[in-house]
């Protein structure tokens, strides 16, 4: 039962966290095309992995995770606030390249239909 309670969480985090990298005025992150792949969150809910990706690479993500880490307090105020936690998550940021290697297996699985 405990699962699904930690599921519902992950996704309402990592939805908020969407919507508040819109409103960030950080040059890290603002303008950039950047998306949340995932959220962990342990079992007692006071620790959360956000797991960043960039359309451009790797490099554009570690640089977006560093803004975003500056920008942590608010994040998590915001969360707290957001979704009536009791104790917002302490927030970690990590650069994720899954969308960069999906665009690359995308133009293999291109170019092999094109040659057919």
């Amino acid at each position: 039962m405990a699962g699904f309670h930690i599921d519902r969480i992950s996704e309402d985090i990592k939805r908020e966290i969407i919507s508040l990298m819109r409103e960030l005025k950080d040059p890290r992150v603002a303008g950039k095309m950047l998306t949340v792949v995932n959220v962990t969150v342990s079992n007692d809910l006071s620790y959360a992995k956000v797991y960043i990706s960039a359309m451009s690479g790797i490099e554009e993500a570690k640089t977006a995770c560093k803004g975003l880490a500056s920008a942590q307090g608010y994040i998590r105020r915001a969360l707290g606030n957001n979704l009536h936690l009791r104790k917002a998550p302490e927030l970690t940021f990590v650069a994720d390249d899954s969308i960069e290697k999906g665009m690359e297996i995308f133009e293999k699985l291109k170019d092999a239909s094109n040659e057919n």
